[in-house]
């Protein structure tokens, strides 16, 4: 397969992936071309590249910098901005796991917390309250492993994973 295809097909699938993970699928085809680039891309070449509008790729760069995962360069004697991906996967990944569980995890806790707080009595409010426990208690959990793997280095939390899959 030459470079360029391998290229092209690498970034279809992550960008399908993407979309099935919840991940809007443009964003992760502007992460793979770059991450994919052995050089920092310009919005144009973005956009050239993926056939997108300079809005959507704006947008989707600007995105990718709020993640902690793409950052601007710049090039001596040019005027546009350039962008380069972090290639370091285990930092990138870590940036993932932090950015996920602040947009999904922590705010379904919070709402959890609060609807945890019920004046009333009865079967009907014990069997809610008790949902909502058993929901805390499953994300607080789902919490604390995102907030491990955030925190360990690759070798301890591959080692940690392994342990458990033996």
């Amino acid at each position: 397969m030459k470079l360029a295809d391998a290229k092209e097909k690498y970034i279809q699938t992550w960008g399908t992936l993407a979309s099935n993970w919840g991940i809007n699928r443009t964003m992760a085809m502007v992460h793979a071309l770059l991450l994919s680039s052995d050089k920092p891309l310009s919005t144009d070449e973005v956009m050239e590249e993926l056939l997108i509008s300079r809005g959507n790729a704006n947008m989707t760069l600007r995105d990718l910098i709020d993640w902690g995962i793409v950052r601007k360069e710049i090039i001596k004697g040019e005027r546009k901005e350039y962008f380069v991906a972090e290639k370091d996967i285990w930092y990138l990944f870590k940036q993932i796991v932090k950015e996920r569980r602040k947009r999904e995890i922590e705010p379904v806790i919070a709402s959890i917390e609060e609807l945890s707080h019920i004046d009333e009595k009865g079967p009907e409010a014990e069997s809610f309250a008790k949902l909502m426990s058993d929901m805390k208690n499953v994300t607080s959990k789902i919490n604390n492993i995102m907030d491990l793997a955030i925190k360990s280095d690759e070798h301890w939390l591959v080692g940690k994973i392994t342990n458990l899959i033996k």
